[in-house]
């Protein structure tokens, strides 16, 4: 689940894997931006991962993503082709591509107390559908201190659920991913971590109620101008019991029904 604005214009994104360190372990291109512009997230520090880490099962890779469209696509098309560690060009800006422990030493040297959003694109570590659990461990040791918050579209097999619900039990809080309203129940049902759905595009008031009667928020940056995630902070909040609702947004919203 994406909560940033979203971007204009189609652009095809690829899909070039990690790149493998010794042994069997992989690394992972990401891009750090310290202090996003996005009117939406705020002035707090935003990650971006490469397309490889984002699950084949997800229901909107190539059918209404917003982050496949505008600016942030060329950006993450880019990265997604970067070798970790290298510079990478995009439309005419460029970045450093940082490898998975440079992104985690990275956010080890925030300030503690720091809130900052895990990906804009992309997903947890691991190639498609898979969490790589070594590296995600990395990660949450690295924000211990932090206030670090990211969604995921992977599914909760048996072992990515035991990597999600560590993640919130240590402070690293992973929101699952609801593509509707019947979903989120289910993934609520599960007890591992706090859950945001896709709602219609135009929603027409500011609470919902899934089907088993759970109370959906709809995410008020998405209708007051004055609030972004680095005021509002819900979901960053492992234990909250509200789902998140974000309207589908972006050129492909229209492929989205999120009732």
């Amino acid at each position: 689940m994406h909560s940033a604005a979203g971007p204009t214009g189609p652009v095809t994104v690829c899909t070039s894997m990690p790149f493998p360190l010794k042994g069997k372990q992989m690394d992972y291109a990401v891009y750090l931006t310290r202090k996003s512009k996005n009117r939406k997230t705020g002035p707090i520090p935003v990650s971006t991962t490469g397309r490889a880490t984002c699950p084949t099962s997800c229901p909107l890779m190539g059918k209404g993503c917003y982050a496949e469209a505008g600016p942030l696509a060329i950006m993450w098309k880019a990265l997604s082709r970067a070798r970790p560690g290298r510079s990478f060009a995009f439309g005419r800006g460029s970045g450093k591509a940082l490898t998975w422990s440079q992104f985690c030493k990275a956010i080890a040297g925030l300030p503690e107390g720091t809130l900052w959003r895990h990906n804009q694109a992309g997903d947890l570590p691991g190639i498609g559908d898979a969490i790589d659990h070594k590296a995600l461990a990395e990660l949450i040791t690295a924000n211990a201190g932090r206030r670090g918050f990211t969604y995921t579209h992977k599914p909760p097999t048996k072992a990515n659920a035991r990597a999600i619900a560590n993640a919130n039990r240590r402070g690293f809080t992973v929101n699952l991913s609801a593509d509707n309203l019947a979903e989120a129940d289910n993934l609520a049902e599960l007890g591992i971590a706090p859950v945001v759905t896709i709602l219609p595009a135009e929603v027409d008031r500011r609470v919902y109620y899934t089907p088993a009667g759970r109370h959906v928020a709809v995410c008020p940056a998405t209708y007051r101008d004055e609030i972004s995630c680095a005021s509002c902070q819900l979901c960053q909040h492992p234990r909250r019991v509200a789902i998140v609702g974000f309207p589908a947004h972006g050129p492909g919203k229209g492929k989205i029904n999120g009732a």
